[in-house]
């Protein structure tokens, strides 16, 4: 069992209250600010995770351990990220986990390429593809805070030009024009294996339909994930007046092996 004390280097998100929080990097002899006064690093360096540590001004920060979701959610953004409502829905029609070899494009910020690498360990390997070089080098940081960089192999090309990969698990699709990769990821495929797109328009969800049927795949479906928080509290509980609604449309599909 991994230890539960924050040492030197260790990521940890300090919670002042649901809507502030902060994921941060604890390095010795220095300190972060807030709006609520600064923390000092020494300070938390051997508490366990799920300490509190009191900033200069008094204010209680509580020391939690990063999920999934916090380096998702907290990751440096140059593009929108995936969010994980969906994410879940994608990992979970993937039919990926520990061990798989999953080709994903574009990488953007990297949130879902974290995802699909925290599930594919210890053995597993994402083969992300990107053509903007800047956006790769976001995500390279966004995957090296979350320790899984090493299962990820970031590439510097553009998958419409073909898929380099052979005898994946999955292809996952992010991207503007995903019905022009359809007819590689069908090659890059082992038999059976799973395709998923993301797109966030209903045009582009046809026109990926479309392909798949035209290439040899089956069971497709397409789903749209919403998701409604709830204010809870006695006497009061409803709806949240704000919801994460439509972010994009998740198009699945399998690939029949030729006869």
């Amino acid at each position: 069992m991994s230890s539960q004390k924050i040492t030197e280097g260790d990521h940890v998100l300090l919670y002042l209250n649901q809507r502030k929080t902060y994921l941060v990097k604890v390095e010795a002899g220095k300190t972060f600010h807030t709006h609520k006064g600064f923390i000092k690093f020494d300070e938390l360096i051997g508490k366990e995770y799920g300490s509190t540590v009191a900033s200069n001004t008094g204010f209680e920060f509580i020391a939690l351990k990063p999920l999934l979701r916090d380096y998702i959610m907290k990751a440096v953004r140059r593009t929108q990220i995936t969010y994980p409502k969906d994410i879940a829905l994608i990992v979970m029609f993937s039919g990926i986990g520990p061990g798989s070899r999953v080709v994903e494009a574009g990488t953007g910020t990297g949130a879902l390429t974290t995802a699909l690498a925290h599930y594919v360990k210890p053995n597993g390997r994402v083969y992300s593809y990107e053509f903007r070089e800047e956006f790769l080098k976001t995500a390279e940081k966004n995957l090296k805070r979350a320790n899984l960089v090493d299962f990820v192999e970031l590439k510097n090309k553009d998958v419409t030009a073909g898929i380099e990969e052979s005898e994946v698990d999955a292809v996952i699709l992010d991207l503007a024009t995903p019905w022009l990769v359809v007819p590689s990821a069908y090659k890059a495929l082992k038999p059976c294996g799973t395709i998923v797109s993301f797109s966030p328009t209903i045009d582009q969800v046809v026109k990926t339909v479309e392909a798949l049927n035209a290439n040899g795949f089956i069971d497709t479906e397409t789903v749209e994930c919403l998701m409604r928080g709830m204010q809870t509290e006695r006497g009061k509980t409803r709806p949240q007046t704000l919801m994460t609604a439509h972010t994009g449309y998740i198009t699945f599909a399998r690939k029949k092996a030729v006869k």
